[in-house]
This record gives structure tokens, C-alpha cells and sequence, in this order.
């Protein structure tokens, strides 16, 4: 199976080598052209355009930052549509829902196929296949993706019409965020208060809230290491983008919103390109008030 790739950041390396390391042909496109030279050590062949790709590879996977990028690399000049007449297109980037339509709705006009694919999970778990993938749209074309959804993720969910993945992943990313922000307070409080935040993280893996991300997360947050496998600044952009749903629908989310306020300062503090869990600075910085 031929397929394009376009993105080659901390997901979608991880997730076009899985593609190259299980035999598929793979034809890589990134913005900083460099990027793709590592894969083409795995057999990758290289793109000079979203347009190129998408002419060779009857289905491409796009994998980009945020919904600007999204749109840039479908409408802008050499970009997705001019090739994508009977062709497929999968864009797993975490957008809006509305970006998700935008795209969907000028690829059909084109005579193409469109399918969003959002994944839960983040550089390790695509480094291993273990990503969970939340698709809607085309649902011929998510029948003929199974088998790269297969390599890449350990659970695929056709979720129906173009949106309703996004809007999955932007809650999953809501909830995960706020967990982060209360498992951060957690431990500020459990240091402050004379107790062993090492201890705290042995309790809480022993009862019912035990969970991947406070086992994954919760050594190196002590470490004060925060090497990104999922940047805060995206977390954040997900944070911002699940309120605005929010208000699309009427739901007060005050934990959310919350939590928002806390990635923003991280931000503020030179913290974007670290991982998300660097949000536990803004917790132990002596001035820090809700």
C-alpha cells in the first residue's frame, strides 16, 4: 500500500516510520524540507509539495500542528487540492470542527474523498502503534485506511459524519488537560504539606484513579523534566478550541477553563515547547493564585 504523508513533527515522524517499518511506501512532505531526510534512511521517498504527494499516492495522511496549517496545506498554492480529484485524504491533525468541514467540503467539490482522524495519544504511543484513532467522514475511505489505521493505533472509532472526530478529540484533550492541572495541584500540595510527592504518586497508582498519564508523567514532573512528547502550546490551542465548543453548545466548563488559564501562564513563562505536564510549574512558582 502507497500512501503520502504530510508533517513530520513529534506525531507524525513517529507515525510515518511505523507505516515504512511495517512495508508501506511512503512518500513524506514537511514545510522544513530537512525533516524528511531521516526517513528517507527508512525508504521514504520525498515530496516537494502537499500537490506532488498527493499526485503520486492515491490516499494521503496529513499530520500538522493546528488548524491553520490544516487549511494551508490543502488551499494554499501547490497545496492538496490541485491533485486530489479520485484520490483520499486523511488529516489526523487535532482541528475544529468547523476546519474539519472547510476541508471536507472543498476536497468533495474536487471529486475527492475526505476522512478526519484525530488520535488520542502522544509520542509514545505512536512511536509503538498504540495511538486510538477517532475518524468520521467517508466511510469507504475509513474501510480502505484500516489497514494503515491497523499499524498505527491499537483501536479505531468510525464516529459517523466530518466533525464529530474532531470534537471527540478536542473533549478527550479538554478532560486530559484538567486532570493535569488538579494532578499538578496534587502534588504541590502533598510537598508543601511535608509529604513525599513520590509517595503520593505510589498511593494514587494503588487506587481507583490510577491511570496511564499519572504513571507516564508523574516521575519526570518530579524531575522537573519536561521533555515534549505533547507541547504545551498545543495542549493549550486544544484547551482554547474545546471552550469555544463549549460555547457553541452552552456547557459551562469552569474546570476548563481553568485549566486554560494555567497552560496560558505557562506559556507566558517561556513553557510552550516543553511537554504539557510542565503546566506543573505554574503550581509551584511561590506566587501562584487561581
Amino acid at each position: 500500500m502507497e500512501v503520502g504523508f504530510l508533517g513530520l513533527g513529534i506525531m507524525g515522524k513517529a507515525m510515518a516510520t511505523n507505516l515504512l517499518r511495517h512495508g508501506f511506501k511512503v512518500t513524506v512532505w514537511n514545510r522544513t524540507l530537512s525533516k524528511c531526510e531521516e526517513l528517507v534512511q527508512y525508504g521514504a521517498s520525498v515530496g516537494e509539495t502537499p500537490a506532488t504527494v498527493v499526485k503520486k499516492c492515491k490516499y494521503t495522511i496529513a499530520m500538522l500542528s493546528d488548524p491553520s496549517a490544516a487549511l494551508s496545506v490543502v488551499f494554499d498554492k501547490d497545496g492538496v487540492l490541485d491533485h486530489i480529484n479520485g484520490k483520499g485524504y486523511i488529516d489526523m491533525s487535532t482541528v475544529d470542527a468547523d476546519t474539519s468541514s472547510k476541508i471536507s467540503e472543498a476536497i468533495k467539490e474536487k471529486g475527492g474523498y475526505f476522512l478526519e482522524a484525530p488520535v488520542s495519544g502522544s509520542k509514545k504511543p505512536a512511536e509503538d502503534g498504540q495511538l486510538v484513532i477517532l475518524a468520521a467522514g467517508d466511510k469507504a475511505l475509513y474501510d480502505e485506511a484500516l489497514p494503515a489505521f491497523d499499524i498505527l493505533g491499537k483501536k479505531s472509532f468510525f464516529l459517523g459524519d466530518v466533525g464529530n472526530g474532531a470534537k471527540m478529540k478536542l473533549v478527550v484533550n479538554m478532560i486530559m488537560g484538567s486532570v493535569m492541572n488538579a494532578f499538578s495541584e496534587g502534588l504541590t500540595l502533598a510537598e508543601r504539606s511535608g509529604l513525599s510527592p513520590a509517595t503520593l504518586l505510589d498511593v494514587l497508582d494503588l487506587g481507583a484513579i490510577s491511570n496511564g498519564m499519572f504513571k507516564l508523567k508523574g516521575p519526570t514532573m518530579l524531575q522537573n523534566s519536561y521533555s515534549p512528547a505533547f507541547p504545551l502550546k498545543h495542549q493549550q490551542k486544544d484547551m482554547r478550541l474545546a471552550l469555544a465548543l463549549g460555547d457553541e453548545n452552552a456547557v459551562s466548563m469552569p474546570i476548563a477553563a481553568a485549566a486554560n488559564e494555567a497552560f496560558k501562564k505557562a506559556r507566558s513563562m517561556g513553557l510552550g515547547d516543553h511537554d504539557f505536564s510542565a503546566v506543573h510549574e505554574t503550581y509551584k512558582a511561590p506566587h501562584h493564585s487561581s
